[in-house]
């Protein structure tokens, strides 16, 4: 298939310094969330990653890893609202979105006015979505999706920039309600918080219990955060590497013939066409990081795993087989024929995931 040049036009010069620039302030804003934040640098990226893709995040973790400590410290640093708002089996939809109330303007006159609810900040922490049932959880998707909130007689627009994170407890999953799959679509990344090193637990343990105080400046204005999701979209991206981002994509799909094997066996249904446009809007975000005005490889295989594994629907059998929705994305990369996926070897600090066994393994070996 032949590929046509892009029609975006080419990045000014300005452009271009504009981008060494942010990446240098980005820097700088993660080296200050290190001075309240002890470890998890990938979470700490992959979350910069979504909020300048214009994207969501579900943060899949147990309580205590600092993930709301994450949330309100960049949002401070980001001079960004911050709202935060604990879904649990009572809630209501209007318990986000807001409701309209009747009021009185001092002179007799009665009439609806809308009050508004939590929804409407720059930077929203939903905290355990999955205990409030379905109907609330869809409140959120018109405003995820669309960027506003309709009401009785009334449409508002939330201020730009918005965005969402999500959070969940992998255990403890009596009385919850698992997110359907076109909300899950909805999210940019699904990530993965785990404990911290033992040296990071040790830092962590001295800043805490000290009288240490991490007040935190913030780098960034709101306009100059809006200005760098403008300059994401101005990120160049080859036509090849345009070809390469969907080629991945499409080889999640069990009825793909680039699927390699290991998806065609235990994948139901792989990563739709939103799942390409969030590859490309973050693997563009990665770039600005960089402080370089192009989408290399490296940038895509550094959000394909958190960009596709919520994206993924495996068989039945995968799970007696130990196999999940990350093995499924590595082994699309090494499959891919171009040969620019390297898998990052195992440091002390950050071991080789174990390999899952699923519950036929399980249960040969009780016997």
């Amino acid at each position: 298939m032949q590929i046509k040049a892009a029609e975006a036009p080419g990045l000014e010069d300005r452009d271009r310094k504009r981008i060494e620039d942010f990446a240098v302030s980005l820097e700088n804003l993660r080296a200050q969330l290190g001075r309240r934040i002890v470890g998890q640098n990938e979470v700490i990226l992959q979350v910069l990653a979504a909020i300048l893709a214009e994207g969501h995040c579900l943060i899949v973790g147990l309580p205590g890893l600092a993930k709301t400590l994450l949330v309100s410290s960049l949002s401070e640093l980001l001079s960004l609202n911050f709202k935060r708002i604990q879904f649990t089996p009572d809630m209501m939809p209007s318990d986000i979105t807001g409701a309209s109330i009747i009021s009185d303007d001092g002179s007799g006159h009665r009439d609806f006015r809308f009050l508004k609810g939590p929804i409407f900040a720059n930077v929203i922490l939903a905290d355990e979505i999955n205990r409030t049932p379905p109907k609330t959880q869809a409140a959120l998707i018109e405003a995820m999706e669309e960027r506003q909130v309709s009401g009785p007689r009334l449409r508002l627009q939330l201020e730009r920039p918005f965005f969402v994170l999500a959070t969940q407890n992998p255990i403890e999953l009596q009385g919850t309600y698992p997110l359907p799959v076109t909300q899950l679509d909805r999210f940019l990344f699904s990530i993965k918080i785990d404990y911290p090193s033992d040296q990071e637990e040790f830092r962590m343990l001295v800043l805490t219990t000290s009288t240490y105080n991490s007040d935190l400046k913030p780098l960034l204005t709101h306009e100059e955060v809006v200005d760098a999701l403008d300059l994401v979209r101005k990120v160049e991206v080859e036509p090849a590497m345009l070809d390469y981002v969907s080629r991945l994509v499409r080889s999640t799909r069990p009825s793909s013939p680039m699927a390699p094997k290991l998806a065609r066996d235990f994948v139901a249904w792989g990563a739709g066409p939103r799942a390409t446009q969030a590859l490309l809007a973050s693997s563009k975000a990665m770039a600005l990081m960089a402080g370089r005005p192009h989408v290399t490889a490296d940038d895509v295989h550094a959000v394909a795993v958190p960009t596709l594994r919520h994206r993924i629907i495996l068989k039945y059998q995968a799970e007696a087989e130990g196999i999940q929705t990350e093995d499924i994305v590595l082994r699309t990369l090494l499959h891919m024929p171009d040969g620019l996926y390297t898998p990052p070897a195992p440091t002390e600090s950050k071991p080789e995931r174990r390999k899952a066994t699923g519950f036929l393994g399980r249960w040969l070996r009780r016997g």
